[in-house]
């Protein structure tokens, strides 16, 4: 389902939250054990609506505002704040929208196994245009700075075979790249 989808579900079953916007009423289902959970400053659905650009077989399962609540006096003052819980693929990943107090770093990243180099080069791209940052050896930054690896499944093979002049030149050859090129790690 649609990103637009959601919206027209979410208004057929709404509740109007304090901004008298339709918020899903649906709980979305508890399905894996470990959920990834991004704060980002501002604007919960332009951030899963970027992502759902890029990752096509995803959906946004729930969208919330909450407006000028007591508690949100603990984080310095941010009145307002959203979240939602965005689908892409099989994993479910939960966004804070709360205010600029904290910033994603390379300690964190999220792997985008790529089938051929072909979809290697789409995530790179898609990823990195609109402030995005390259980085070195299949890393890069997107326009909010999360962290991604863009890695085709082959480049597992090279850096984990049995011969190690295959497993040397692969590390070697990374190393100098930006995006993976498989062809130049072979």
């Amino acid at each position: 389902m649609a990103c637009g989808d959601t919206r027209q579900q979410a208004a057929q079953n709404k509740n109007s939250d304090s901004t008298g916007q339709a918020s899903a009423t649906a709980k979305p289902a508890i399905r894996q054990k470990i959920t990834p959970s991004l704060w980002v400053d501002k604007d919960a659905k332009a951030v899963v609506d970027y992502y759902l650009s890029i990752f096509k077989q995803g959906k946004m399962k729930a969208y919330h505002q909450y407006k000028n609540p007591p508690e949100a006096k603990a984080f310095g003052g941010q009145d307002n704040f959203e979240t939602a819980v965005m689908e892409i693929g099989d994993m479910e990943f939960n966004i804070l929208a709360a205010g600029p107090y904290f910033k994603f770093n390379e300690s964190v990243s999220f792997v985008i196994n790529c089938k051929d180099q072909a979809e290697v080069d789409y995530y790179w791209n898609a990823l990195t245009t609109n402030g995005g940052q390259e980085g070195s050896c299949g890393w890069l930054k997107d326009k909010y700075g999360l962290s991604w690896q863009v890695v085709p499944v082959e480049y597992y093979d090279l850096i984990n075979n049995d011969d190690p002049q295959v497993r040397e030149k692969a590390m070697r050859n990374t190393l100098k790249q930006k995006k993976l090129i498989l062809s130049e790690l072979k």
